[in-house]
């Protein structure tokens, strides 16, 4: 019996492999296009590597084990990591900011469901030693600008925004205590996903003081607007300060010129602990499936992993939503498979011409086959249209012994007869 891919892992068929590179090259084009320069490291690194971002209870969802040296290893399940260990090794000769991009293959041992695997490609764009909000804008705006590019509008996709820090301040100033911050932070985190009399119980286990679940309750009702939240906490200092960066970047990205798909919503807290900022999520307008790609600033993180202190910034965008996406939404171009040309003769002695023809194409970065056995002209020409090839370069052997081939356009059937130098010089 076959034995087929593991669980969570694919095959990826000539047809699905072009649509992954057409989207990792909408990628790669998109964030060279705001400056940032790819890189990759290791796709095995020391476990250590991540127990010491994520605690011991990562090790579950790992493809971790110990390897002929001994030495306790895994699998990479995100890029940052890795990132941070390498710029540390260098940050002091490196020009600030650091604008970094990569396309890795991740893994982790995870349930599958819609939308995930147990490996996926991910764009990660980062932007390190920039503290500024237009750093935030500007992070922002690439991921956008690839949803541009793949044929979404602002009507598809809807790119949520918050900052830790204001939700921080204001759950603070509702009275919630700082040991309270992230139960309720994980309980906020499900919003929208769960119904919310759930969401308010797990504030009532968290929270002690009656008045500040009241407090939460009420941030909860007014997590989208921003005016409401100013405005019932326009008398704390701590607050004020983030509202006025939040509209600082909100203007931001109004002059990048992505605006119109930008929503405030203060319950996008992303469930990684090491965010410490503005933090964001893109997702589908419709809410078919999960986020198609996540983000923010996690200015902590390089001196713990690194023991560089550097201000840092950065998203994950992964293959498998976003393919999901396009193919809903019919927007994934038709893979082109097929060979520019078939050279075919009409004498089977003839095939070392046919090769030195074919060899000529080819030094102009032509695609081209011709059979590779003695072959009918009819069955060469029934090939070449099924392989779904445009163009054959026919040799008829007195033409072709007076320098001349016929170029036959498969889809018309038309042909015409042209010197073979001065045919390939003109491509």
């Amino acid at each position: 019996m076959s034995q087929g891919a593991l669980p969570g892992f694919r095959d990826f068929y000539p047809e699905q492999l072009a649509t992954r590179n057409y989207l990792m090259s909408v990628w790669r084009d998109v964030a060279r296009r705001y400056g940032f320069v790819e890189y990759d490291g290791p796709p095995l690194e020391p476990l250590e590597l991540y127990t010491k971002k994520s605690g011991d209870e990562i090790v579950g969802q790992l493809y971790a084990f110990t390897d002929k040296g001994g030495r306790e290893v895994a699998l990479r399940p995100e890029m940052t990591p890795t990132l941070a260990r390498m710029v540390a090794a260098k940050a002091n000769a490196m020009r600030k900011p650091i604008r970094w991009f990569s396309v890795p293959q991740l893994f982790r041992y995870e349930r599958q469901q819609k939308g995930r695997l147990r490996e996926h490609f991910q764009l990660n764009v980062d932007i390190l030693g920039e503290a500024s909000v237009a750093a935030d804008a500007e992070l922002l705006a690439v991921a956008i600008d690839v949803m541009r590019a793949v044929g979404l509008t602002s009507r598809d996709v809807r790119a949520r925004v918050s900052d830790r820090k204001l939700l921080t301040a204001v759950l603070s100033q509702a009275g919630v205590k700082k040991a309270e911050l992230p139960a309720v932070f994980a309980a906020i985190d499900k919003t929208g996903r769960e119904p919310r009399d759930v969401t308010l119980g797990k504030v009532e286990k968290a929270v002690a003081s009656v008045e500040a679940r009241a407090g939460v309750s009420r941030i909860l009702d007014s997590s989208r607007d921003l005016n409401a939240l100013a405005g019932e906490f326009r008398n704390s200092p701590d607050v004020m300060e983030t509202v006025t960066h939040m509209r600082e970047y909100m203007n931001f990205l109004d002059a990048l010129g992505v605006g119109e798909w930008i929503e405030f919503d203060l319950s996008i807290v992303r469930g990684l602990a090491y965010y410490t900022g503005k933090v964001f999520e893109l997702f589908d307008a419709k809410g078919e499936f999960r986020a198609i790609c996540g983000g923010g600033r996690y200015d902590d993180l390089l001196s713990t992993i690194g023991g560089v202190d550097l201000p840092a910034l950065g998203f994950g965008m992964g293959d498998v939503v976003l393919t999901e996406l396009l193919r809903s939404r019919d927007l994934l171009p038709t893979p082109e498979l097929g060979t520019e040309y078939w050279v075919a003769a009409d004498d089977e002695s003839m095939l070392s011409d046919v090769m030195t023809v074919a060899g000529r194409l080819r030094a102009k970065s032509r695609s081209v086959e011709y059979a590779l056995k003695a072959q009918t002209l009819a069955r060469q020409l029934k090939t070449a249209s099924s392989a779904g090839v445009k163009n054959v370069v026919l040799l008829r052997r007195d033409d072709y012994a007076n320098g001349k081939v016929t170029v036959k356009t498969l889809a018309d059937g038309s042909e015409r007869s042209v010197a073979l130098d001065a045919f390939l010089n003109s491509l």
